[in-house]
């Protein structure tokens, strides 16, 4: 009989849990229970907290003073600068420079002599037309003599024919010949007249050869060199200059600009302007109309107008490019008693807010940020002027946030 093999029996009694580890897991799995709930608890703290009392980012700005700063660009507009007195010097008559009396940069006076031509031609023609005077004033003198003789003839003649000597034709002859030499003086005296005429014309045209300044200024360009011919009309092809030298009043010198005729309106006489030479970018230089040309260019559709410097400087000089900004009126505020009121300072215009029909701004004090209530006045470009409310050199939002409260903690961005 075979003998059954039989499987041994699970030992159990192996998987036993000991009380004593059983109540230590029950310990740490509350443990870990209750430290959840306390993460739960504080974050929510948290969040209530920042909902409560945000802590937000701003950016600060000052508020400036209002008096300081410039009034408002209404236009802008570019041109050169031009002299109201520019001349390009020349001779009235064709002829040959002997002397040339003025450089590039010389400083001249009204009436002083900057260049001569060769005269001689002018010079022999006076001198004929004076000869010719005192030739035919020379012819008078004879002409009174047979004038004397004449009327001694027409008094004896007269005496005869009333003695019944001389026929009356004898003293109608002696009386015309009188009147003859009568007649014959005056024509010599008007020729005498006309021949000094000549002189004068002759005597112009020596002084025609001497080129004086017009005006006071300084020479620009000197156009013309010893030995060159010169004329008042282009002719000789290229071998001929119309011109000596050309000279600027720098006292005159202005700014020309073409504004387009769809913003003329905001230009009027006496308006201040800002002109910046292209040359000294820094420098703003005061000024204002002085003039609105009556016209306007229908190929540009533009118009023109001139700008006087409001203090000329030695820097500005004829033909240099220019900026220009046509400033607005300053215009005062009434007080509710009637009064002009000076805006207080100014400040941006992403600084203020709206709400409820009332205008504020957030100062900003300890880090926190106050609410107040402010009065605003005109707009100059990005900023606006605070009337009241506002004093110069406080510190408020620059840039308001959508969610910002009175009396809450902020902070400053550096």
């Amino acid at each position: 009989m075979s003998t059954q093999q039989r499987t041994p029996a699970a030992d159990l009694s192996s998987l036993r849990i000991d009380d004593h580890a059983r109540k230590t897991g029950n310990r740490g799995k509350r443990l870990g229970w209750l430290a959840g709930v306390l993460l739960i608890v504080l974050a929510g703290a948290a969040a209530a907290y920042r909902v409560k009392d945000p802590k937000l980012a701003v950016e600060v700005t000052t508020a400036r003073s209002a008096a300081n700063a410039p009034a408002q660009a209404l236009l802008n507009a570019s041109g050169y600068v031009t002299p109201r007195r520019r001349s390009s010097v020349a001779a009235k008559i064709t002829g040959k420079v002997i002397e040339v009396d003025t450089d590039e940069g010389m400083q001249v006076k009204e009436g002083q002599i900057i260049a001569r031509l060769d005269c001689a031609e002018s010079d022999a023609a006076l001198a004929s037309a004076k000869a010719d005077r005192i030739a035919t004033e020379a012819s008078i003198h004879d002409l009174e003599v047979n004038l004397a003789n004449a009327d001694r003839e027409l008094k004896r003649t007269q005496q005869l024919t009333d003695a019944g000597v001389q026929t009356p034709q004898a003293l109608d002859a002696a009386r015309t010949l009188a009147d003859s030499y009568r007649a014959r003086i005056a024509l010599t005296k008007e020729q005498v007249a006309a021949a000094d005429r000549k002189i004068d014309v002759a005597q112009e045209n020596v002084n025609n050869c001497t080129i004086r300044a017009p005006f006071s200024g300084q020479v620009v360009s000197k156009d013309a060199q010893m030995g060159e011919m010169v004329s008042p009309i282009s002719a000789g092809g290229g071998f001929t200059r119309t011109g000596i030298a050309t000279i600027v009043d720098m006292q005159s010198n202005e700014i020309e600009v073409d504004v387009n005729e769809s913003y003329i309106a905001r230009v009027k006489a006496h308006q201040r302007v800002i002109a910046t030479l292209d040359a000294y970018p820094n420098w703003q230089i005061p000024s204002h109309v002085r003039t609105i040309i009556p016209t306007a260019d229908r190929q540009k559709a533009t118009v023109k107008v001139r700008i006087t410097f409001d203090h000329l400087d030695p820097r500005i000089l004829p033909d240099m490019g220019v900026k220009v900004a046509f400033l607005g009126d300053e215009q005062p505020h009434a007080n509710a008693d009637g009064g002009a009121a000076a805006p207080k300072a100014l400040i941006p215009n992403s600084a203020v807010t709206h709400q409820d029909g009332k205008t504020s701004i957030f100062l900003v004090h300890d880090g926190k940020v106050e609410r107040r209530a402010v009065t605003l006045g005109s707009q100059r470009g990005d900023d606006v002027e605070v009337l009241a409310g506002l004093s110069e050199g406080d510190t408020l939002v620059a840039k308001v946030p959508e969610n910002l409260r009175d009396g809450q903690t902020v902070d400053v961005k550096k």
